[in-house]
């Protein structure tokens, strides 16, 4: 029986049943997959799917979310691929639709997320495990929103160029949520300038730029008026599951930082 879903990029997604083969070309994505007890369903998944670790290690790797090889994800016969906007490139999509359905994500918000986690859920006969996450993601952020932090911050994910995240991204929802306020008003992931000022708390993430404690020193001297803070970017850019266990951290966060 066809069943019609529509993805978060207005696309139609026909599948013929419930998916039986998936592959799944966004890290973030393939942790949830993992969560809601799809073991035997994931059959492909890329080189930076890092978790869990038994899926990085047995599971085929189809290469990276911008580099796919096409040909490896042709060979695994996949009823259904997972993907996101930002994550994938164009090109590989469009040839990824001569293969199998192909599901696309594109994550702005927490409410973004959330709906991501529901609709997969209904992809994939999860719904169940899906909505329950949502109701424990919700009531964590609402509890997290309690929080009054007011820091100012910017948040690096690249050096030479440096470039930090702005609005309309999941970590400015993610930390705005959690009582900080972003530094830079420009949307997306813009270039630093000058004109973004120094802001309370300068945060340099551990990817997708691998910032090290041996950086630290180097903001310091850029920006002596604010705090350098490594931060994990894991907890505050994968969507999904993960959601889960970022509550804490940005728990710890608000604590730290709390005037």
């Amino acid at each position: 029986m066809e069943r019609i879903f529509t993805d978060q990029m207005n696309r139609t997604v026909c599948l013929e049943g419930k998916p039986k083969r998936i592959v799944s070309i966004v890290p973030s994505q393939t942790e949830l997959l993992f969560d809601l007890g799809l073991e035997k369903e994931v059959v492909g998944i890329t080189k930076f799917c890092v978790h869990p670790d038994n899926w990085f290690r047995t599971k085929q790797r189809v290469g990276g979310t911008k580099q796919l090889n096409i040909e490896i994800i042709r060979q695994l016969a996949p009823d259904l691929i997972i993907g996101n906007k930002e994550e994938n490139s164009i090109a590989d999509i469009e040839q990824l639709e001569s293969i199998a359905p192909v599901w696309m994500s594109d994550i702005y918000s927490l409410e973004d997320a959330l709906e991501m986690i529901r609709r997969v859920g209904e992809l994939t006969g999860t719904e169940e495990g899906a909505n329950t996450m949502v109701h424990e993601i919700s009531q964590g952020f609402e509890r997290l929103n309690e929080g009054n932090v007011q820091r100012t911050f910017l948040y690096f994910i690249w050096k030479d160029p440096d470039y930090v995240a702005g609005t309309r991204t999941f970590i400015h929802a993610v930390l705005e949520s959690a009582g900080f306020v972003n530094h830079c008003r420009d949307e997306r992931y813009p270039e630093w300038s000058p004109r973004y000022g120094e802001p309370d708390v300068i945060f340099l993430s551990t990817e997708p730029y691998p910032f090290k404690e041996e950086h630290i020193s180097l903001f310091r001297t850029r920006f002596p008026g604010s705090e350098i803070f490594l931060v994990d970017g894991e907890m505050c850019s994968w969507y999904g599951s993960r959601m889960l266990q970022s509550l804490e951290y940005l728990k710890e966060l608000q604590i730290k930082f709390s005037r």
